[in-house]
């Protein structure tokens, strides 16, 4: 029996899978955290600047696209030692294992996937903000446009195309603020914490944070290797967000259908059937929709894998769990990137959507408030009797026939005849009216939807100035640390691009 590490099902298993994994994701960050730690061992005087200088030249050696193809061999345990190996080769073991002084492959491993999620974060947030543009856009074109409103998937009320859309901006305004506290809970640097309890060693915790555009530290060493949060964290705010757009979709696939006939893709997003040329299948909407489930269920994933596990340094939160994680945010970015393309090119049938309400008795709750102000009746009078002539109009419903119905009614109902005028109850029953008195705040009335297309506007423009301000911060640390290892001696070739 070998009892020699690594056994071979092990290898095949785990370390070759996250050797590959460990290339793909975090190789960039894991060469900018050496630099940064090696700059802050040189600064704080626990290594000399000469070695300091010899291992920043060996690390500005390494060819990144042989690093990245490089394949498992079995010397070296994963891609932190297979670094470590060439880094040996470049300057020797005795200077590279200097490198290594006050860290610990546990605070460098949080480090890389607190790097990697984060631009994650910018561009799932670039995506979101995008989509709520679109519908931002749309909101502003169709102020007046009636619409049925659906409670319990029946028609409800009268309210307008953008009363219903500016519903949509509210709640991606909302996952972008999620997303925005997310970010600045991610973007805390765990570097300097170990394994676990810190070092001996007097190192410069804020001063690597600053190198690799971190925003603040996450402070308690234990925390920062044994805490989960910044990944159950971030499966919580994509599950919301992932849940809100699947209603949209759910929604949009009925319109696109032709008993509803309300919305209209664009050629560009539907596909034709193999054997009736007349389909036009809203397949774009379709694969939205399971990319958000998948997105959504990766989410939930990872929720599990973190649940019951210990508070400490263990491999359920590393390298096996972290490509879940990027794959919820990658499926998340997909599915809100389609979905503001296919909307952009839709269309909608205003037509249709105005039969829907004129052709039904949407209005009525409109009528039996005119009932309370003009006849001053109890609202449940004013319900009852309305909902009589309701049922005995029944599918012969138009204004006229609802109106000669409530007036028949109406001394049986509430022992006398109404005073109010046909006029009055047909104005009561027009949709456009109906909806032009809905001036509470939040309300569908034009004035209180262009109100709150404005405050959403302002909303998106702030959104955006943050997004822009971040993604600098990230674009513009590597150069922190080129002009750092610079100011120590020669410039090291793969320091010096300013890509």
């Amino acid at each position: 029996m070998n009892d020699r590490f690594p056994a071979p099902i092990y290898d095949e298993t785990v370390l070759a899978v996250n050797f590959e994994d460990a290339k793909h994701y975090f190789l960039d960050s894991l060469l900018e955290i050496h630099a940064a730690h090696t700059l802050m061992l040189c600064r704080q005087k626990i290594i000399g600047r000469r070695d300091a200088e010899v291992c920043l030249q060996a690390l500005g050696r390494l060819d990144r696209a042989t690093l990245a193809e490089a394949t498992r061999d079995g010397c070296c345990e994963d891609l932190f030692f297979h670094i470590e190996q060439r880094l040996v080769e470049q300057c020797g073991a005795e200077i590279a294992g200097k490198m290594h002084t006050a860290r610990s492959r546990n605070d460098i491993d949080i480090t890389m996937y607190r790097m990697v999620v984060r631009r994650e974060i910018l561009e799932l947030t670039e995506a979101a903000i995008g989509a709520s543009g679109v519908l931002l856009d749309w909101a502003n074109d169709h102020v007046n446009t009636i619409m049925p409103a659906y409670t319990h998937t029946q028609p409800a009320q009268p309210t307008t195309f953008a009363h219903y859309l500016m519903a949509a901006c509210e709640f991606l305004e909302r996952d972008i603020e999620r997303l925005r506290e997310l970010f600045a809970r991610v973007n805390r640097s765990p570097l300097g914490a170990c394994a676990i309890t810190t070092t001996g060693f007097p190192i410069d915790r804020a001063y690597t944070a600053r190198l690799l555009g971190f925003e603040g530290l996450q402070f308690n060493s234990y925390g920062a290797i044994a805490a989960v949060d910044y990944l159950t964290e971030a499966a919580g705010v994509v599950a919301v967000l992932m849940i809100s757009l699947g209603k949209l979709v759910q929604d949009m696939l009925l319109w696109c259908s032709e008993e509803f006939g309300f919305l209209r893709l664009s050629d560009a997003y539907v596909q034709v059937s193999s054997i009736m040329p007349q389909k036009r299948n809203p397949v774009a909407l379709e694969h939205t929709r399971i990319l958000a489930s998948k997105a959504l269920g990766q989410a939930q994933a990872v929720l599990t894998c973190a649940h019951n596990t210990p508070f400490g340094d263990i491999v359920d939160s590393e390298d096996d769990l972290q490509p879940l994680v990027l794959s919820m945010f990658a499926d998340g970015l997909r599915a809100l990137r389609l979905f503001a393309g296919l909307l952009g090119a839709a269309g909608i049938d205003k037509q249709s959507l105005s039969r829907r309400v004129s052709d039904r008795p949407l209005t009525v709750t409109e009528l039996a408030d005119t009932l309370v102000r003009k006849e001053g009746m109890s609202f449940r009078q004013a319900h009852e009797l309305v909902s009589r002539a309701v049922q005995e109009v029944g599918g012969a419903y138009t204004h006229r026939n609802m109106v000669s119905a409530l007036k028949r009614l109406a001394p049986s109902t509430i022992q006398r005849r109404l005073r109010i005028t046909d006029q009055e109850c047909m104005k009561a029953l027009d949709p456009v009216h109906f909806v032009n008195l809905r001036t509470v705040d939040g309300g569908p009335a034009p004035g209180q939807v262009r109100a709150a297309i404005a405050r959403s506007g302002a909303v998106t423009a702030s959104n955006r100035g943050w997004l822009k301000r971040k993604q600098q911060l990230l674009q513009n640390y590597p150069k922190r640390i080129r002009r750092a290892v610079a100011a120590l001696g020669e410039l090291p070739a793969s320091f010096s691009s300013e890509t």
